[in-house]
């Protein structure tokens, strides 16, 4: 395990920061599960208004280092933090005797400090053990790609990175075998795609993508959490999701969609249809992209998209 930060400054630049609080409206006394902890900045945001915040992250570094702040030491303590999966929200909070909260932020995809750690495998911009794992336990993305099919290797590719030429890139994976570090994939990517130096975007970085979210349920855990906030936001409670790319950001907004009771037509011709149970959220916002002088400030929410959306009183379609 990497050495623990000290919790301020944030090794990170929170996306969308001021947007998101402003979507919650957080209260003093509020209860807020912050789902994707990481360096913590929405919940130090969230605690600063007054709320307690029960906060969630399955990499032991980030809870490692948010043991350190002094809310978590308070009695009662206003941090309360969970070293879980947050599709685990609804079991962990009721061990904590709480039912209902008032407020659900979650931050989906890899965070910055798993990023600009070489030794966790998730970037090729400096060589390092081709890991991937956000819980640091479990199959790594070397065990997936030493052992799987090619075929099954191209269907991740496919689904998760929209790579088009999946089976060449599958199939120099497999020739290439043993793989055992980021630079190696990176490296064998770019021959199967004839990568080009200089060229906009590097071509490995669809595949990289791919594989981290293969190993880590990434889009099952997101469709996981959605239900489980269903479940235990109350009613008025807030939602506030950022997503960094397509295949999550459309997995959120059809959840709303449906949730919100309108149920898409067979074409675009059709209008959209009323769904059989009372919505469960009401109040969809648009999608919240970042303004000029944050993407001047922080290129790396260029790609990030805000939706948030308010619980009714309806009963949740489903146990989560």
């Amino acid at each position: 395990m990497s050495a623990v930060a000290a919790p301020s400054p944030a090794p990170h630049i929170p996306v969308l920061l001021e947007e998101v609080i402003d979507a919650l409206a957080p209260a003093s006394g509020a209860v807020i599960v912050d789902a994707t902890f990481g360096a913590g900045g929405y919940s130090r945001r969230l605690l600063a208004a007054g709320a307690t915040v029960h906060a969630f992250d399955r990499d032991p570094d980030a809870i490692a280092a948010g043991r350190l702040w002094p809310e978590t030491r308070e009695d009662p303590p206003r941090l309360v933090l969970h070293p879980r999966r947050f599709s685990e929200m609804v079991a962990a909070l009721a061990e904590a005797g709480i039912a209902s909260v008032d407020g659900v932020v979650m931050d989906i995809g890899v965070s910055s400090m798993q990023l600009d750690q070489p030794q966790r495998g998730f970037a090729f911009a400096a060589n390092g053990p081709l890991d991937m794992r956000m819980g640091q336990d479990g199959p790594s993305a070397a065990d997936f790609l030493n052992t799987a099919p090619d075929s099954e290797i191209a269907d991740v590719l496919y689904k998760y990175g929209e790579e088009r030429q999946s089976r060449r890139v599958a199939r120099a994976i497999v020739a290439a075998r043993p793989l055992s570090t980021t630079g190696e994939l990176a490296a064998v990517i770019r021959k199967a795609l004839g990568h080009r130096p200089g060229a906009p975007k590097d071509p490995a970085t669809r595949s990289f993508q791919a594989i981290r979210i293969h190993v880590n349920a990434e889009l099952e855990e997101l469709e996981s959490g959605l239900a489980a906030a269903e479940v235990l936001l109350r009613p008025g409670g807030q939602l506030a999701v950022v997503c960094f790319h397509s295949l999550e950001d459309r997995i959120v907004k059809q959840f709303l969609r449906a949730a919100s009771g309108a149920v898409a037509g067979a074409s675009r011709h059709q209008p959209q249809i009323a769904a059989a149970f009372a919505p469960t959220f009401s109040r969809l916002s648009k999608a919240i992209r970042p303004s000029e002088a944050e993407l001047s400030a922080n290129p790396r929410s260029r790609s990030a998209t805000l939706r948030a959306a308010t619980r009714t009183a309806a009963p949740a379609r489903r146990a989560a």
